[in-house]
């Protein structure tokens, strides 16, 4: 094999967050745990497709994370990752973490949702680096993905410190080439008592704070190293101070501007920020959402400006940077080019054809509950038509806020929590366990799936399988809320609306807290679901539109009508077979596909 195509074989293109599980390898990573949420999942799932590293999908990030600081503790490389709202839930021990310092490198990876494309709010986790007192590392393209993973480790270990990891979107999701190598061997530290060091009582973190404060200092010179710092000096009229994603932006839409790029965004690498302020005429800060570099930057002296131009929300466009930049009066305005606008149907979100979800939502709006929700594919339960979700807040809450409502008293109807497989076991347990306690008059409804189905399927404790798909023990929710100290408890299949409804109804009635478990695998799980279709007789169709409050996208109507309403037909293409329109047809006009015309 001759030399470049040795070379091309060295080289990949990848995602920002397979690239990171690469770098993670390359880097002698030894344990990987996690919890899935978009946009970080594929970060664990490429990674245990690599040999010699154990991989886990938690029960929720700060259990992932505790298991990689005991791992970290016990002298092996281990990486954390999460979406930004996880980091809030391992925030207990991430904040601790810190004082502790390692023993074999600990890598975090928080993966930031600017935009809310698949999150419940928009947060900067920039902030949790300097809260923490921790270095911040944010590359730009895939390439950085890993070389800045790789870096990660090392840091920690000379530094004794965890390390945060940040990427967004945009960076997470977008495939760049990537120059792979070889895994190196990284010897285990053997495991050393060191109460002082690990034992974080009142005593020994006094001891440890000084030496965090003194990490800090010794970080920012770090930060000014070469494989942080990138100083492309071009036009001195104009100075961008920019990290991650920013980067890509600011080049392709002011590429003479001079550019300082930081690689590690906490601790700021002042001096030198200062050194390239003082060779531009003008220096401005482009930054997604907070502005995290802007109010340092302004706090040590420099006349920087930034967010008067740029916007605070949402995820930045070479457009939205144009338009800053216009703002700054840096670019000229450039006239308006019309587009063709061309009228398009809305298309809300809707659960899948045959989801689980849809027969449980329907009882409850029939029974008029008032539902607090969680998150989860469920939380689409809120919208037209199935109008069933009063409140969605943050993973496991939803049995805590009907407690509170509950003990409100102020509620038109019955008091339920919605909560998937997956989020109570993330969250849910603590809450359930308080409300049994109280004695709270509240029916939790656990829509099980056996997945954790809005970020691709992964398993969880109670799936029975592994991250490897290795069979593992398979925790029963029913046996668990009995265990828990709930009484009454019942096990339905959603697609039995009859059943559903009875369940709920007695639920609903009794007096404390009872549990309803639907236990329908998702439809749309690594292994799809499927039945034989329906389809819509249309001569008994009486467009009553009683199937299109069900809210399946395989359900459309006509262009046939009965008395003036529209007449409805199934998608063949798109039905899973799962009865639920056919039991609440009044007219018996839904049948099988391979059904006769006569009355069934």
């Amino acid at each position: 094999m001759d030399t470049k195509v040795r070379e091309r074989a060295r080289v990949a293109l990848l995602t920002g967050n397979e690239a990171i599980a690469r770098g993670a390898y390359e880097a002698g990573v030894a344990v990987a745990t996690g919890y899935p949420g978009t946009p970080s999942t594929e970060i664990l799932e490429f990674l245990s497709t690599l040999p010699d590293v154990y991989t886990e999908w938690s029960t929720n990030e700060k259990v992932a994370l505790d298991v990689a600081a005991g791992a970290s503790m016990g002298g092996v490389r281990a990486l954390c990752t999460m979406k930004h709202v996880g980091l809030n839930v391992a925030s207990d021990t991430f904040l601790v973490a810190t004082y502790t310092g390692v023993r074999g490198g600990l890598v975090v990876v928080s993966a930031d949702d600017p935009g809310m494309h698949s999150s419940q709010n928009e947060q900067d986790n920039r902030w949790y680096a300097k809260f923490a007192a921790v270095p911040l590392l944010e590359p730009s393209d895939s390439q950085e993905a890993k070389t800045f993973t790789e870096l990660a480790f090392g840091l920690s270990e000379e530094f004794d410190t965890p390390v945060l990891l940040r990427t967004t979107t945009r960076i997470s999701h977008t495939r760049g080439v990537v120059q792979l190598g070889s895994r190196r061997a990284v010897p285990p530290r053997p495991f050393q008592r060191d109460p002082a060091k690990y034992v974080m009582m009142p005593l020994y973190a006094r001891l440890r704070r000084p030496k965090v404060l003194e990490r800090v200092r010794r970080l920012a010179e770090v930060a000014a190293r070469p494989e942080f710092l990138r100083v492309e000096l071009r036009d001195p009229s104009v100075g961008v101070v920019t990290a991650g994603v920013c980067y890509g932006l600011v080049r392709e839409v002011l590429p003479e501007a001079s550019v300082l790029k930081l690689g590690m965004s906490y601790p700021l690498p002042v001096e030198a920020v200062r050194e390239f302020a003082s060779r531009v005429r003008r220096l401005l800060v482009v930054e997604e959402l907070e502005p995290f570099l802007e109010e340092a930057l302004r706090a040590a002296g420099l006349p920087v400006e930034g967010k008067a131009f740029f916007p605070q929300q949402g995820e930045l466009t070479p457009e939205l940077v144009r338009q800053g930049f216009v703002k700054a009066g840096i670019l000229p305005e450039e006239p308006a080019t019309p587009s063709p606008s061309l009228p398009t149907a809305p298309r809300p979100p809707v659960l899948c054809a045959g989801c689980p979800h849809t027969g449980p939502f329907v009882a409850l709006r029939r029974l008029g509950a008032v539902a607090c929700g969680d998150i989860g594919c469920y939380t689409l339960g809120a919208l037209e038509p199935l109008r069933a979700m009063d409140s969605c807040l943050a993973m496991g809450s939803s049995i805590g806020m009907a407690t509170g409502l509950a003990l409100a008293g102020t509620a038109p109807g019955p008091v339920v929590a919605v909560i998937g497989d997956s989020t109570f076991l993330h969250a849910g347990l603590p809450a359930l366990v308080d409300a049994v306690y109280k004695q709270a008059n509240i029916t939790v409804l656990i829509l099980d799936n056996g997945t954790t189905a809005m970020t691709g399927g992964q398993p969880h404790p109670s799936t029975g399988i592994s991250i490897r798909g290795d069979p593992a023990p398979r925790v029963d929710l029913a046996s668990l809320c009995k265990a828990m100290g709930v009484e009454f408890v019942r096990v339905v299949d959603p697609y039995d609306l009859g059943a559903t409804f009875v369940a709920l109804e007695e639920a609903v009635r009794y007096p404390g807290v009872s549990v309803v478990i639907t236990n329908r695998p998702c439809v749309e799980a690594p292994v799809k679901v499927r039945d034989e279709p329906f389809r819509v007789v249309p001569e008994r169709c009486t467009a009553c539109q009683l199937c299109m409050d069900l809210g399946c996208p395989a359900i459309v109507w006509t262009t046939e009508t009965y008395e003036g309403r529209p007449k409805v037909t199934i998608r063949v293409d798109a039905c899973t077979g799962c009865t639920v329109c056919a039991q609440v047809c009044p007219a018996d006009a839904i049948v099988r596909v391979g059904a006769g015309q006569g009355r069934e």
